[in-house]
Order: structure tokens, then sequence, then C-alpha cells
């Protein structure tokens, strides 16, 4: 039996609690983390093969990496827009870990993150890093997976070898293999349902708080499917806003129109996620893991460009895709629709399949779309289990998650109270020293008065004597003042005869 170690939060076949998710972070901080890594999960499936979840953290020490390197065969890491500089500390940590590894390191589809226009420049800070865990994973392995050509030529010009960096996009569109769903035709009405995904990094860019804003007022039946972790605490936590109420245009508070009217969800397995998106007619928005979850339920979907690691991904899979900047805030999700087509993005995903199995093959693994069952084992292993729903908007009520919620308060409520210790022990402590340095510094504004009263004493003392030494001075002349001029009488003068000479 082959054993895979793989980085991702959790295994698709473990059920988790909506407390789980959010207590452990499960998700990484987003969900769209789970959509790919459960995909290279199944595709790394095939008969003989154990695939188990090393989790999102990364433990670089030595006792971690024995262990790896005692009980799998491979290490296999999933990665999105992994060389970016928020991601650098990361990095580090798993470049730390895959330095100390003796079994082979494969990475699927990492990409760099920059803005639109693909300018590398900005990740200049962080190439030393990049250069070491790519270095790393290339003594490991025979390539590196990457999301697409921009993170290509990024890579060779680094200094790594072409042929050594394939293009493989991400392992999320090849959930169902070679095949890919037919994307279903409609006819958006105000009656449709809409699924709309914003990301909090696109609003410099463009509208994406009025765009979401008007769509909802044009489909009421419109759902906005969040991603973030910070999301989920706010859906279940909730906050003070509709009493105070403070308001934000974008979605990150409960005064928020959508919040009022619980059309947020918060989708945590993407089995569950795909299966909601079925019922929708049409999603759109800034992430892209958000609308490829939308494609796989087969629901048409266009993405909405702001940055590098959407439109690279968009590019190489031919998804739809408009730049978010070059929309207005009324923009009606029925044109992005109808300007849609998702033709290229079915007639070549063959192709794209065979390369990212040439890249498996190039680096000793094997997938279950060539080498097993499709995945069929999986599938129905997955389907048996019963995976939370998307979590919506906590209305108050018990929803079953009481106890916990209760315990968190009490635990945060714990923690607050030692911290509050610690501050006054501080406190307590600067202020003994404060009063320590008070004194001494009373002492010391004493020594200086002292000293500078001798000093005061000293100058006039000083200013005495130098009145003495001048009264010395002239009385001294006094008395040989007469006698000097005396002596200088006497002194002959040049050109005078010396006494007893000749005239």
């Amino acid at each position: 039996m082959k054993r895979i170690l793989i980085r991702s939060g959790k295994s698709p076949l473990r059920v988790a609690t909506p407390t789980e998710f959010i207590h452990q972070d499960l998700i990484g901080t987003n969900t769209g983390n789970l959509l790919f890594s459960d995909s290279a999960h199944k595709m790394l499936s095939a008969p003989d093969t154990d695939v188990v979840s090393n989790g999102i953290r990364t433990d670089p020490s030595a006792r971690r990496a024995a262990e790896i390197n005692e009980q799998y065969d491979a290490f296999v890491v999933p990665l999105a827009n992994a060389f970016r500089p928020a991601f650098q500390a990361s990095l580090d940590r798993l470049s730390a870990l895959v330095e100390q590894l003796a079994i082979p390191v494969v990475v699927f589809g990492v990409g760099a993150q920059t803005g639109a226009d693909y300018d590398t420049g900005r990740l200049r800070p962080m190439e030393a890093s990049v250069k070491r865990f790519v270095s790393a994973v290339l003594e490991r392995s025979a390539s590196i997976g990457v999301r697409g050509e921009l993170t290509a030529r990024y890579l060779t010009d680094l200094g790594f070898p072409a042929d050594r960096v394939d293009i493989i996009g991400c392992p999320s569109m090849f959930l169902y293999g070679d095949t890919f769903p037919a994307v279903r035709a409609v006819e958006l009405t105000a009656s449709s349902r809409i699924a709309v995904n914003l990301s909090p990094d696109a609003i410099p860019v463009g509208d994406i708080a009025g765009l979401a804003r008007h769509a909802s007022e044009r489909y009421p039946h419109l759902l906005y499917y969040a991603q973030n972790l910070a999301d989920a605490e706010l859906l279940f936590w909730g906050d003070l806003t509709p009493e105070t109420g403070v308001e934000d245009p974008f979605p990150l508070r409960l005064s928020h129109r959508l919040m009022r009217e619980n059309k947020v969800r918060m989708p945590l397995d993407p089995a569950t996620w795909i299966d909601e998106l079925r019922g929708h007619d049409f999603a759109y928005g800034t992430r892209i893991h958000g609308n490829i979850a939308a494609l796989l339920a087969g629901t048409p979907s266009v993405v909405l460009t702001h940055d590098s690691r959407t439109l690279e991904l968009c590019r190489y899979f031919d998804i739809p895709h408009v730049p978010i900047d070059s929309l207005s805030a009324d923009t009606d999700p029925r044109d992005l629709y109808e300007a849609a087509d998702h033709s290229a993005m079915i007639k070549y995903h063959g192709e794209r399949f065979e390369r990212i199995v040439a890249f498996l093959d190039r680096n000793g693994l094997r997938n279950t779309y060539t080498h097993g069952d499709r995945g069929a084992a999986f599938d129905a292993r997955l389907a048996a289990l019963e995976l939370p729903a998307s979590m919506p908007v906590w209305d108050g009520s018990d929803d079953g998650h009481m106890r916990y919620r209760v315990s968190r308060l009490r635990e945060r409520i714990a923690v607050a109270n030692t911290r509050i210790d610690k501050r006054v022990r501080e406190n307590k402590e600067l202020r003994t020293r404060l009063a320590a340095a008070e004194e001494r510094a009373g002492e010391t504004s004493r020594r200086l008065t002292a000293a500078q009263k001798e000093l005061a004493a000293t100058r006039k003392r000083l200013e005495a004597l130098e009145r003495r030494i001048g009264g010395i001075e002239k009385r001294a002349m006094v008395r040989i003042g007469p006698a000097v001029r005396r002596r200088v009488r006497r002194i002959p003068k040049p050109g005078d005869s010396k006494p007893g000479g000749k005239g």
C-alpha cells in the first residue's frame, strides 16, 4: 500500500461540524482551499493508495520530518496563490519542512499573485523565499506544477529551467477527471436564482459592493456565497451592528441588507457547496473557486477578474471572465450571462486533463482516472456521508450549537481574564520600576542642585581670587615702577658714546 501525505485542511471523507470548521480553521481561512485539495485527494486515490491529510498548518520540526519520512511514500502539496507577500512566512515554514524530507515532494498548481497587469516586480522582496521553496521541491521531484503562463514565466525569470516547470492549472477543475459537466442554458428573469461571490481584495479595483447591491434589487432570490473564515464567524456569532447602526457597503456586518434578509451562505464542504449551486441559474463574482464550484455543478458562471490569480486560471481554462474595473455598479447579471461563452472551456478540457496526468506520471504518482475506477469508490464513500450544509445567518434560535457558543464564550472570558491579570502584574511591575526611577531621578536632581551650588561657590571664590591677584599686581607695579624706569633710562641708546671714550 502506497501512502501519500497531502497538505489539506481536512480529508474530504471527514465529517466535521460547523464549530470544528471554525475552531480548527479546517478551510485554511478560505473554503476554496478545500475545493482544490479535495479534488487532488480524489485524483490520487488510486488502487492500493492511501491518501492522508496533513492539515493546513506546517510543522517544520525535525521530529515531524522524521515521521513523514518513515510513514509516507510521497508528500503532495496542492497550493494556490502561494507566491505572495502575505504567504511568505508560511512558504518559509514549508521550505524548512521540505528540506528535511527524503521522499518525493510534488506541488500542484502553485501560483504567483500580483495585479491583473502581471507585473511581478512587487514580488521582489520575497524572491529568496520563492527560490528556496522551488529549489527544495525540484530536488525531490521531476517538475513543479504551476497555475498558468504568468507563474511559469515568473519562475523561469528567477532562473529555473523551463522544462521543469509544468503548467497544469488548478486541480479543482479536474474533480470529474477528463469529463466536465455540461453547462446548462438558462433564461434569466426576475425569479431566477443568482449566486454571487465577492472578495474584499477586489474593492480597490471595482465597485463589487455596488454590483451586488444592484443585482439583489433586480433578483430577489439572489444569494451571496461567502468563503472566508471571518465570514463564517460572523454568520455563527453575529455582531451588534443592527443595534449600533454601524454599516458597511460590503457584506461584512449583520446590518448589511443581505445579512438582514438571510441571503448569505458560507459553504463548508465542497460536495454540499457544489450540490447547492446546482439549484442556481447563474453564478458570478470575483472568487475563482466560487465560480469553479458553480461550473462543476453545471451552472453557468462568469468570473470578474481583479488580479493575476483569477485572470491566470481563467485564461488557462477558458473560463468566461470580465475585468471588474470595466463594469459599472448597475451591471445586470443577465448581460454577463448572455455574453459568456463556455464552449472553449468544455472543448479543450480533455487536453488539459492529459497535461495534468502527464505531470503526475512524470512525478511517479498514479491517478484514479487512468489507473483506477475513475473515482467511483471515492464518490460512493462521499455520497454516504452526512456532510453539513452551508451556514446561514444565525437568527439566535437553538441550532444545536448553543453549548459550543457558551463554552467558547467562557473560554474567551477566561483567556481575557488571564490577559487582564497579566497586564495588571505588568502594570504593577512597571509602577514599581517607575517609582524607583522617580526616586533615582529625585536623588539625581538633589545631587545636581548641590553640585550647582558648589559650582556657584567655586565661581565666587575664583572671582575673589582673581580680584586679589589683580590688587597684588597693581601694588607691585606701584612699588617697582620707579626703579624700572630708572634702570631703563640708564640703558644707552644706539649711537651713544661709551662712557670714558672720545667724542
